[in-house]
């Protein structure tokens, strides 16, 4: 089944883009917040802002880094599901979608540890992300900045496969 939505103007880095995911997953169990709210996701360095409420503590960075690290590890599968806005519309935030977005959703499975309406592209499975590494936290006016990079993705050294 050929499935529409809108165009769809970036192109990611699927490794980064796909820890971008299980950087959302981990936030939102470690701490309640929300997805991120901001963010730059590039090739070699990444940055993603929460509203959050205090600075992160070295601990938390730490814990941060090795439950995303475990996702990874894991080489969990990153599929898709093909939905309808109204079929998900009690799972998921449908105002974060764009002003004009189609009627059809894709939601992106990263095994059982995280689910999001995502149009990008990702890995097959985890293990092709290879390390993540926070590089820098940064916290100002209720607003917690993560920059992380990813070292030894499989896709970096050409063995990676998008979805």
């Amino acid at each position: 089944m050929e499935h529409q939505f809108n165009a769809h103007n970036k192109q990611e880095y699927p490794p980064m883009h796909t820890a971008e995911h299980i950087l959302n997953a981990t936030m939102v169990s470690m701490f309640g917040c929300g997805r991120n709210v901001a963010g730059h996701v590039e090739r070699t360095k990444s940055k993603l802002d929460y509203d959050f409420p205090r600075p992160l503590t070295p601990q938390e960075v730490a814990e941060i880094e090795a439950r995303v690290n475990g996702v990874i590890d894991a080489d969990l599968p990153v599929t898709m599901e093909y939905a309808t806005q109204a079929e998900v519309a009690g799972r998921f935030n449908l105002q974060r979608l764009p002003d004009g977005a189609s009627q059809q959703v894709r939601i992106v499975h990263v095994g059982d540890y995280d689910e999001c309406l995502c149009v990008g592209v990702h890995v097959e499975h985890t293990a092709q992300i290879g390390r993540f590494r926070i590089s820098s936290t940064r916290y100002q006016d209720g607003r917690l900045r993560i920059v992380f990079r990813l070292d030894g993705s499989q896709a970096q050294q050409g063995g990676a496969h998008v979805n």
